[in-house]
């Protein structure tokens, strides 16, 4: 396969993946991160930002460490898993993230993007 064939269908599993990761992760959490941050919830933001780019960390090492874009897909989809099963764990132990997310509690907001952002990492880091 060509390489820019081979980038482009990379860079759209990629695409595709995110909006299904952020389409998933958005529909599962007892609040609406949209409305939320289009009225200004910055931790809203902090959590979705740390989620997004958690994830992205796992894309990212699977695009380094595999082979073909099945492969990459496969690890990919299976790191979402992790990443969404990750979200529900965190959200049980802290106990009421829906209300400091409503409450716009930045420190909370933060705390669970940077939760999410950790697991990314690992998550990433074990694909390798």
């Amino acid at each position: 396969m060509p390489a820019i064939l081979a980038y482009l269908l990379h860079i759209f599993l990629s695409a595709l993946l995110l909006t299904a990761f952020f389409l998933v992760y958005t529909r599962i959490t007892p609040y609406d991160e949209v409305l939320l941050i289009r009225q200004g919830n910055h931790a809203a933001a902090l959590s979705l930002g740390g989620a997004l780019l958690g994830f992205s960390a796992t894309i990212s090492s699977a695009l380094v460490h595999t082979l073909g874009y099945q492969e990459f897909f496969a690890w990919a989809f299976g790191a979402m898993v992790v990443q969404i099963l990750a979200y529900a764990v965190s959200t049980r132990l802290l106990r009421m993230s829906k209300d400091h997310i409503e409450a716009n509690n930045c420190a909370f907001g933060g705390l669970m993007g940077a939760i999410s952002l950790s697991i990314g990492l690992i998550n990433g880091a074990c694909i390798s």
